[in-house]
């Protein structure tokens, strides 16, 4: 996978580790915990959550945040997961086989008991439209020409007829540049991609986003085919034929149509291959999944029950975990929460680091202080500006404040790409310089530079989560020191953020990346050109052309460097400033058994079928 979830709450990045044992899906026992609710003699598990889910789409620009994830994951089956290990495993959707490296084949072959819930077998049409959503091959619109008019929860507004624009990028699908080969019976798919790629093994039908929505379901909300078999052939014409009015349609569908926030009364929103079923939704208050006693699959979970209770608030999760309404949360972690969740009894708290990471970035491309055009074109001086504002950033405080109280051992992150500890992380961060160059707090060496740029009190409007008392607390800091050294900050503080990300109404964001895997090619999306993660506009040449190199390459020496050369050039060019691995709280009640968290996406969630409760 190349992109990577908005790190709203819980945290991840790719490569750190935690040691601890698993079972395969279809391993525990399951059975009857005993709990309250969902029927007699059933079990019931109350997880709490931060934001509320929106999408079932978990692959598009408004879809992709980790509260949909979560959801979507105990939904639908994968080809592949990480375990708590990072390892990666089987899932039982079906088999991932290479099957040529000259040119590099890969065969998808779905499993015969692969099974949509409305009794619609699992095959070709749902990982063709999978890879060609995310390849853009189809796309006839740019993210250029739809940008000014996504809406304010930042979802594509539909195209008009024959315009096709699938709200999606993926640099690995987009090296599949032919249709594919397709078995006569449809279960299996070889794609054929144009040159090596290293990350080819997890590019498609991994972890939460699976293989994403059904496309008989697509097809009959985009061109009014009832019929499944009939549908999914029209899917597939579709891409093989590269029909642009059908495409126009199915995209406007893809996008948006499978967006809600409450229960949905059209089921066929709901139709999903994995062994839960969401039967009940009340926006921002609670979401629940129950096992689907239709489910033809192996996996055997042993909670019939599981209801997501919203509250951003952490020391409200924490009182609810007191009070039994909840049993299981991943709350911010603060100092407070710390305390007050080790103060309970029959709980279990459970601190590491996260794979969640903290960062600034900047806007390129707004017409704002950062902006070359700003300058009339003079890149030198907006880089000048730029560069004195992330000195600006007092990281060093940042963690002494926030986050050494909760692990004493917490240092600051250097590392666009890699988390302390990974295997690349010194080399990369010994060649980057971010450290020399944005050491936290230089006030003097800021103002040096304003002045060399020749610009007096840039404005910069700051973009954060102002319900996050965490990111409050941060923006303070930050406020005060770049006030300090000649710039004037414009607080933005936004609950929806995660909306306006891209939309060029601020200049500088504070947020967290949770990765979804351990893929060498991973922080493609972040920083090349015109990518799905790349909000701030970010354009440079010899990064694209590093990240092509990366894509082929297998060496890992040979990755370090390439990655080292990309982050040299992001901190020469005050792309943004890394902080801090969000540190991670698990808390769950006693009642709960075989808890277990890993650090890329879905997180806690990654063995739900091994959850009991009594």
């Amino acid at each position: 996978m190349n992109k990577r979830y908005l790190g709203i709450g819980a945290g991840l990045a790719a490569a750190a580790m935690v040691l601890s044992g698993c079972t395969p899906p279809g391993g525990s026992d399951g059975g009857d915990g005993g709990g309250e609710g969902g029927g007699e003699g059933s079990s019931v598990l109350n997880v709490g959550w931060n934001e509320s889910f929106r999408s079932m789409n978990t692959e598009t620009t408004n879809g992709n945040a980790v509260s949909n994830s979560i959801v979507t994951y105990l939904m639908n089956e994968n080809f592949k997961y990480y375990d708590d290990n990072l390892e990666l495993q089987d899932g039982n959707l079906g088999t991932v086989e290479k099957v040529s490296d000259d040119p590099l084949e890969v065969k998808y072959t779905f499993a015969d008991d692969a099974t949509w819930s409305d009794g619609t077998p699992v095959d070709a049409a749902d990982i063709v439209l999978h890879w060609a959503a995310k390849s853009q091959k189809y796309n006839t619109e740019s993210e250029e020409d739809v940008a000014e008019e996504r809406d304010d929860e930042g979802e594509v507004t539909e195209q008009d007829e024959g315009n096709v624009f699938f709200d999606s990028a993926s640099p690995g699908a987009a090296l599949i540049e032919e249709f594919p080969e397709i078995s006569e019976d449809g279960k299996s798919v070889t794609f054929a991609y144009s040159r090596p790629f290293a990350d080819w093994e997890i590019e498609l039908g991994l972890g939460a986003d699976g293989i994403g929505l059904p496309a008989h379901i697509v097809a009959k909300k985009a061109l009014g085919e009832e019929d499944p078999e009939a549908a999914k052939q029209a899917v597939l014409d579709a891409f093989e034929n590269e029909d642009a009015d059908a495409l126009s349609k199915i995209a406007n569908t893809w996008n948006t149509g499978f967006n809600f926030t409450s229960m949905p009364e059209d089921t066929d929103l709901l139709v999903h291959n994995g062994p839960y079923k969401m039967t009940d939704f009340a926006e921002g208050q609670h979401l629940t999944l129950e096992a689907d006693e239709n489910y033809t699959g192996p996996t055997e979970v042993g909670v019939d029950q599981v209801t997501y209770r919203i509250n951003g608030d952490p020391m409200a999760a924490v009182q609810a975990v007191e009070n039994g309404e909840m049993d299981l949360i991943q709350p911010q972690s603060t100092a407070d929460v710390l305390s007050a969740a080790e103060e309970l009894e029959g709980v279990t708290v459970e601190t590491e680091d996260g794979a969640t990471y903290e960062h600034v970035d900047l806007m390129f491309d707004n017409g704002g202080p950062f902006d070359p055009e700003s300058y009339g074109g003079d890149e030198e001086t907006a880089k000048l500006v730029r560069q004195a504002f992330l000195k600006t950033i007092p990281r060093e405080q940042i963690l002494d404040t926030l986050i050494t109280p909760l692990n004493s051992e917490a240092q600051i992150r250097n590392s666009y790409t890699m988390v302390a500890g990974s295997p690349m992380y010194d080399g990369i961060v010994e060649a980057n310089g971010m450290a020399e160059a944005f050491p936290g707090a230089d006030v003097e060496g800021a103002a040096e530079l304003l002045e060399e740029a020749g610009v007096d009190s840039p404005t910069v409007r700051f973009l954060y989560d102002d319900t996050n008392s965490r990111r409050e607390q941060q923006f303070t800091l930050i406020q005060e020191q770049a006030e300090e050294a000649g710039f004037e900050i414009v607080n933005e503080g936004d609950v929806n953020w995660g909306s306006r990300m891209g939309d060029g109404t601020y200049d500088a964001s504070l947020f967290g990346w949770q990765s979804t895997s351990t893929g060498v090619t991973e922080s493609d999306a972040n920083f090349r050109t015109g990518q799905q993660n790349n909000f701030g506009g970010f354009s440079n040449e010899e990064v694209d052309g590093l990240y092509d190199e990366l894509q082929t390459e297998t060496d890992p020496a040979k990755q370090e460097e390439i990655l080292a050369e990309v982050e040299t050039i992001l901190v020469d060019e005050a792309f943004g400033v890394t902080l801090f691995q969000h540190p991670e709280l698990t808390i769950y009640s006693d009642r709960v058994q075989n808890v277990s968290s890993t650090t890329v996406s879905p997180t806690m969630f990654w063995n739900y079928w091994d959850w009991q409760v009594s």
